[in-house]
């Protein structure tokens, strides 16, 4: 254990957070007897925090912090326990996501007929002619994908829309596919695709191809919705030990619904919202851009999206993807010329651009985006975010970091989507999800969810990060194995930078947010394999708890 002497740990607080003098600072709360984990290289580990003010205020061993204790001083013996910062979910849906639990039915099942019996059960108590909407489904996850006649079997009197749990693909039913107005001789768009078997449309609807379709349901989430829906999904990710998640495409209405839910006291976990590049403009209007905010919310990115998805299969690839039909390459969704119009406008109005790029041909595409903007443009430190980056190559590594891009990557998606790996191939995993290439090059890669994507769950991540290994134990990509240390660092410290605000979280360092996580097993000794198993028995957001198992 690292002794740092009493006097330095209060110093280094004060200097950091704009505490008073520390004649007039006694601790509200001490945390003693743990084993401290806390991302921070100055000292590594230690066994007591102590917290005033939402900050930490020393980290150390329990004799120096017991030592500042005063008579009003809280005092919690954690037995033990393990704990870490918590959890930065880079990259996840968090509002959307909290409103269709609210609304939708959970398709997150293992067989067909279980996810028809759900959309009975809902069109029964759904008024005539409104949708039926489902979501969380995963085609990887059941025997075969769902389909148009599946579909039409559960409810064949009312439209109805499921979409996967990956976002980029909708599953629907024809009265859904009569009401879009979408037929065999419907083509497919730019962006977009219409499967077909024999010519006769399945159900599947890829990418742009949704829009339709989503332009027709029904329900329009209300602002208690966006409300009650961050709240909700914030106490569902602290459960996890997350305490901090980037929502990668928000909206007016997504902003609102996290301010109502902080006014209200309900939003347990800060949030670096992204905006869709389509309302950009009204928040230019308004002199606002990347930063505004404070330590609950705070704007993030300008989001825009090169290509498909991986769980999906419309990721943009240079090589055909394996076992499917055809020569498949995934989907372009916004063209060069299209995403050079947009970032160029946000970088130069000081804006964090933050564009989705799965496959190594949008990659390729977006890293040159980002090198022409600096080259028209140049700003110190622009932080450009690639969200996902799953594919690469040495080269584009080497791109990558040369013009100071941060990935945004999949945390969980061997474990949780190895069922997919096959359609990429074992040579091509190699260099998917590269953590370790990442790291090697001194890239500050960030782990995340895309939740509902996959599940927000730190523990899953770094079983995956550290095993490669998918829910059948296949292993895919053992190349890229990284230490639990750095996968608990890619975690936390690394989802801070990415949103500028390493100095405020990430660590548990003296003058830092006190957001952490006590876990009831300890993460960093169980095997690898157990991971999955490690639960949350509570999590503190800026010196309050927010979760007690």
């Amino acid at each position: 254990m690292q002794h740092l002497s009493r006097r330095g740990l209060i110093a280094a607080g004060f200097a950091l957070s704009g505490f008073a003098p520390a004649s007039r600072i006694v601790p509200e709360l001490v945390l003693h007897n743990g084993r401290v984990w806390t991302v921070d290289p100055l000292q590594p580990e230690a066994q007591a925090i102590a917290i005033a003010g939402g900050r930490i205020l020393a980290v150390g061993s329990d004799a120096d912090v017991l030592a500042m204790a005063g008579p009003s001083t809280r005092k919690l013996d954690l037995g033990g326990k393990r704990v870490t910062p918590g959890f930065n979910d880079a990259h996840a849906h968090p509002c959307e996501s909290g409103v269709q639990h609210l609304r939708q039915v959970a398709c997150d099942k293992a067989s067909i007929a279980e996810i028809q019996s759900a959309l009975r059960e809902r069109a029964a108590r759904t008024a005539p002619g409104q949708w039926v909407m489902g979501f969380l489904y995963d085609d990887g996850k059941t025997p075969r994908p769902l389909s148009r006649a599946d579909l039409d079997a559960a409810v064949p009197d009312r439209p109805v829309v499921v979409r996967h749990r990956g976002g980029h693909t909708i599953f629907v039913n024809s009265q859904a596919l009569k009401a879009a107005g979408i037929d065999e001789s419907t083509p497919n768009p730019p962006g977009g695709q219409y499967d077909r078997a024999e010519g006769r449309l399945t159900g599947r609807v890829a990418d742009l191809a949704t829009d339709p379709i989503d332009k027709l349901t029904t329900y329009k989430p209300t602002r208690d919705d966006y409300r009650e829906g961050a709240a909700l999904i914030s106490r569902m990710f602290n459960k996890r030990g997350v305490t901090s998640a980037c929502d990668a495409l928000g909206f007016p209405d997504t902003l609102q619904g996290y301010q109502d839910a902080r006014d209200a006291g309900t939003l347990s976990m800060r949030v670096y919202c992204h905006v869709w590049h389509e309302a950009l403009p009204r928040l230019m209007e308004a002199g606002l851009h990347t930063g505004f905010g404070d330590e609950r919310l705070r704007l993030g990115a300008v989001k825009l999206m090169a290509d498909g998805s991986i769980s999906e299969r419309s990721a943009w690839l240079k090589d055909a993807y394996l076992d499917m039909p055809g020569d498949y390459h995934g989907l372009q969704v916004q063209k060069r010329e299209e995403l050079v119009e947009f970032a160029r406008k946000a970088h130069a109005g000081g804006w964090q651009i933050g564009v989705h790029a799965n496959g190594d041909l949008a990659i390729d595409e977006v890293v040159g985006v980002f090198e022409q903007l600096q080259k028209e443009h140049p700003r110190p430190d622009p932080r450009f975010r690639l969200e996902h980056c799953t594919m690469v190559t040495p080269e584009l590594v080497g791109r990558i970091k040369a013009v100071g891009a941060l990935p945004i990557t999949f945390g969980g998606y061997v474990y949780f989507h190895g069922d997919v790996m096959h359609f990429y191939g074992r040579e091509r995993t190699e260099r998917m999800f590269a953590m370790k290439s990442f790291l090697d090059a001194g890239v500050k890669a960030a782990s995340s969810s895309d939740y509902t994507a996959s599940p927000s769950d730190p523990m899953m991540w770094i079983q995956s990060q550290t095993t490669r290994k998918g829910m059948d134990g296949q292993v895919w990509g053992a190349s890229q194995r990284i230490g639990r240390a750095q996968a608990v660092e890619c975690a936390t410290m690394n989802g801070a930078f990415a949103s500028y605000e390493e100095a405020l979280k990430g660590s548990l360092s003296a003058g830092k947010l006190a957001d952490l996580v006590v876990w009831e097993q300890d993460m960093m000794a169980v095997p690898a394999e157990a991971l999955v198993e490690v639960q949350v028995q509570r999590a503190m957001v800026g010196g309050a708890w927010a979760y007690e198992a």
